[in-house]
């Protein structure tokens, strides 16, 4: 039997001066632990193969801020985790992200164009995503992997995140591989501030968060992936 994991929430971007981030991070030590992937309070990579249909209707549909869009995604987390093929949807200012378990070989298979391995999962994602995948023609369009630092909460979800050395390829999509010839899409002077939570973000940490006057961003690591094919910005 697959697990299936179901999180809505609201998710808001930043891109900060690497010495900003520091600063930010310092802080929030104070009040928050390292998520279980940060082992001896290091960063794990994160790695994303992403899919879009034959026209790159997820790309455009980005690009043009539809408030209604959605991403397919096949990730890892550190090394030997968990393999997840995710459905991320906008559903006004949250997000809805749908995670199916899945094992090595039938990540392989999807990498490689074939979905059927999604219909030996007894899952209602599964099939959902089968159909999407088949029907629109959806195929590997670039690969992208970064150093994660997260710390997390129970209450309400809470889930912030700091990304640095955000790198792509779009021309190998070997998820499993090491030897990928990375580029760098986003510059090594800047991280990503991701924070998400359910229901509010609690005041403490509103607090802690307050005296960096934090500017939100639409940034997406998607959209930056894409920077050889589409002329994505790198920024």
């Amino acid at each position: 039997m697959a697990e299936n994991l179901d999180v809505l929430r609201t998710e808001k971007k930043y891109v900060l001066p690497v010495h900003v981030a520091g600063a930010v991070k310092s802080r929030l030590s104070y009040i928050l632990q390292p998520d279980e992937f940060c082992r001896d309070q290091k960063p794990y990579l994160v790695k994303s193969l992403y899919f879009d249909s034959l026209s790159d209707r997820d790309y455009y549909q980005k690009c043009s801020g539809l408030e209604n869009r959605h991403k397919i995604r096949l990730r890892t987390y550190g090394d030997g985790g968990a393999i997840k093929l995710e459905w991320k949807r906008k559903q006004g200012s949250k997000q809805r992200k749908q995670s199916l378990l899945v094992s090595k070989q039938a990540a392989q298979e999807l990498i490689d164009g074939s979905y059927r391995c999604l219909l030996e999962y007894d899952d209602d994602l599964a099939r959902r995503l089968y159909a999407i995948m088949t029907e629109q023609v959806y195929r590997p369009k670039c690969l992208v992997q970064y150093e994660r630092f997260a710390y997390a909460l129970a209450t309400n979800d809470i889930r912030i995140t700091f990304d640095s050395n955000i790198s792509a390829q779009e021309g190998n999509f070997e998820l499993f591989s090491g030897a990928v010839a990375w580029y760098p899409v986003q510059p090594p002077n800047l991280v990503t501030l991701e924070i998400k939570y359910n229901h509010f973000l609690l005041e403490h940490i509103q607090t802690a968060l307050a005296p960096f006057g934090l500017s939100e961003t639409a940034s997406s690591k998607y959209l930056r992936g894409r920077y050889f094919s589409m002329g994505a910005s790198v920024l």
